[in-house]
């Protein structure tokens, strides 16, 4: 996977007020009609700097001894609203309580653990540190939900769209890529019991190619996607690393937990032994600690101790020594939390003038190089890295369409993260994505698509 021309200097925060600044829609509205979603306007840029050395935005360095400012939520709540709890659909990505991020706590915890400690468990808490909130499920992976809000025209719309000769294709497209997860798997439901049929196989007989997969991939919301991207990645010769990366790697415990015991459920096997029987030793260690699901949760507060010892474990680790302690980076960026790693990258930079995305990519190869990588750019600037995704998934000789599909749809079921991952690109690469997708794709995968991005 090629991060070629991805700007940002690691360790400096992304624009503060983000690059969406659309608000989220309200727990159980319905999602902007198809066309009516606010696009990312160029001109909310004007206000920065030029880009330096290459970097998409530079902000001035923070005082000594204090780390960036947390990733907030970009299209965040007004100012007086931050820290507020956020919707229960909305995970609280890298937004932790004010005043736990910037200033050192009080410093009277017991010493984290030396260099050769247990690898895997999340840096421990400063002592008398409130009680640290899970964080949420995101949208689609927690507890099933009873809404008001009624499947039954949608579910009579799709069979209607593909009962008798021919196939309504405009509207699979109009009913499927506007819902949010809650009300996919209503309509799946309520399509099952109706028909007593299967939308997903209905969908796979009806439709072709990638309108067909992209179609499948909404109809069976996120968490199921995920579960059979990940077995489909994992099955057959060679594994598609990549796909592995984009599903498990920096997402919540919950949302780890949640995947794990839907692929047990659907597959009556479990990932962890799946896992290991197709990545090498080492990879496969790396991945365990992922599935662990012991990551720091997103409100637990940033230990300025234990940066400076993760810092220098990570250097001893790779610069400072021959040879690399691949397993103890990989625990270190598996279990910090995406303000503590945001932290480690900012004070690796100051203390040894060298970013920490080019230590790892001197140091690591092959797909632990990648998976690190990731983890580091989701935790520094998760929309922009989102972005360089989608971006990825176009570059270069011919579409990965399959990448294109999953990426595109995985960013869609949440209105909001969507916007800034739109305005990320729109940033980076000086054209709105639904034009670059256009450019890439034509037909109904083309019109699929451009609806999931909100054109």
């Amino acid at each position: 996977m090629s991060y070629q021309g991805y700007g940002q200097p690691y360790g400096q925060p992304p624009p503060p007020q983000g690059y969406g600044q659309y608000p989220p829609p309200q727990q159980g509205q319905y999602p902007p009609p198809h066309g009516q979603y606010p696009p990312a306007q160029q001109g909310q840029y004007g206000q920065y700097p030029p880009p330096q050395q290459g970097g998409y935005y530079q902000s001035p360095p923070p005082p000594p001894g204090q780390y960036p400012p947390p990733q907030a939520p970009y299209g965040q709540p007004p100012p007086q609203q931050y820290g507020a709890p956020p919707p229960q659909h909305q995970q609280p990505y890298g937004a932790p309580p004010p005043g736990q991020y910037g200033a050192p706590p009080p410093q009277h915890g017991a010493p984290p653990p030396q260099h050769g400690g247990h690898y895997g468990a999340p840096p421990p808490a400063p002592y008398g540190a409130p009680p640290v909130q899970p964080t949420p499920p995101s949208p689609g992976y927690g507890a099933p939900q009873i809404i008001q809000w009624d499947g039954n025209a949608d579910a009579q719309a799709l069979r209607g769209a593909m009962k008798g000769f021919g196939t309504d294709e405009k509207t699979l497209i109009n009913v499927l890529s506007r819902k949010d997860p809650l009300q996919i798997d209503l309509i799946r439901s309520t399509y099952e019991r109706t028909f007593k049929r299967r939308l997903v196989e209905d969908i796979k007989s009806e439709t072709r190619s990638w309108f067909e997969f992209g179609l499948v991939q909404l109809a069976r919301g996120p968490l199921l996607a995920d579960i059979h991207n990940l077995f489909d990645a994992m099955a057959g010769p060679g594994t598609k690393e990549v796909v592995m990366n984009d599903i498990l790697l920096s997402r919540s415990n919950a949302d780890l937990k949640a995947i794990k015991s839907a692929y047990q459920h659907t597959f009556r096997r479990s990932l962890e032994s799946d896992v290991k029987g197709e990545l090498s030793l080492k990879t496969e260690r790396h991945f365990l600690i992922v599935l662990a699901a012991n990551r720091a949760e997103d409100s637990a507060p940033v230990n300025p101790q234990q940066v400076e010892e993760d810092v220098m474990n990570i250097y001893r680790s790779t610069e400072g020594k021959v040879g690399t302690d691949e397993i103890l980076v990989c625990s270190i960026l598996s279990t910090r939390n995406d303000n503590q790693i945001r932290a480690i990258a900012h004070t690796y930079r100051q203390k040894f003038n060298r970013d920490l995305d080019t230590v790892i990519q001197s140091e690591f190869s092959g797909h632990m190089k990648d998976a690190l990588l990731f983890q580091l750019r989701h935790a520094v600037d998760k929309y922009m890295h989102a972005a360089q995704l989608l971006e990825d998934s176009m570059a270069g000789l011919g579409t990965k369409d399959h990448l294109l599909i999953s990426r595109t749809i995985r960013f869609h079921w949440d209105r909001n993260e969507l916007a800034n991952v739109k305005g990320a690109y729109l940033h980076r690469y000086k054209k709105p994505l639904a034009a670059r997708i256009r450019g890439e794709t034509s037909g109904d995968y083309q019109k699929l698509m451009i609806a999931c991005v909100g054109e």
